[in-house]
């Protein structure tokens, strides 16, 4: 995946479009990413022993296709690409500024 946990991305496509948040969890199984605040959905749940029942608002999982990562340096949504670093670790790089994410 071109994003992991603690990214700032920028949503591209679908309801929520154009909403920035971090990602909160990344579920790399299912190519889906949790961000905070964003899609959120109205989840209704039942009483369960001490646990009090009604409609609650969690935030739903979105396709990571439809997510694009906000650079730290410039500041932009852009694209990512790999490369290796001088001391052989695999990183991200923003492609637009060509500085490296990680």
């Amino acid at each position: 995946m071109h994003v992991k946990s603690g990214d700032e991305v920028i949503v591209i496509s679908g309801r929520n479009k154009g909403q920035k948040g971090r990602i909160k969890t990344a579920l790399p199984q299912k190519e889906r990413v949790v961000i905070e605040n964003v899609n959120i959905v109205k989840k209704h749940v039942k009483q369960m022993g001490n646990r009090q029942g009604g409609i609650l608002e969690v935030e739903a999982a979105l396709h990571v296709s439809n997510v694009m990562l906000v650079c730290p340096s410039c500041g932009k949504a852009s694209r990512t690409g790999h490369r290796i670093n001088d001391a052989g670790k695999k990183v991200r790089f923003c492609k637009a500024c060509n500085a490296n994410v990680d």
